[in-house]
């Protein structure tokens, strides 16, 4: 499986994971979000690579949102700010 991510504009990402089904997603990440979510120790386009593999150990990339705020994931995943903080803790 292969992930391109491709940033649309500063808030926008465009995900295509390349699988036995391919599947096209467009990413929403306010600048208050990836703040909150990162406090700037990754990029943006590393919080959707880091957000997009968290979702795809949890179900097929066919059964992702074709479109949604990043924000969302915690609604379907609360443990998902607690491994993101984690992942970040270990950026320097």
């Amino acid at each position: 499986m292969e992930l391109l991510i491709n940033e649309l504009s500063d808030k926008k990402f465009e995900v295509i994971i390349n699988a036995d089904q391919e599947t096209i997603h467009k990413v929403f990440i306010s600048n208050q979000t990836y703040l909150d979510l990162t406090s700037k120790k990754i990029s943006k386009k590393e919080l959707v690579k880091f957000s997009f593999e968290f979702l795809l150990e949890r179900e097929p990339n066919t059964a992702i949102l074709s479109s949604f705020d990043l924000i969302q994931i915690s609604k379907y995943f609360p443990e998902y700010f607690t491994e993101l903080r984690l992942y970040c803790s270990m950026k320097i």
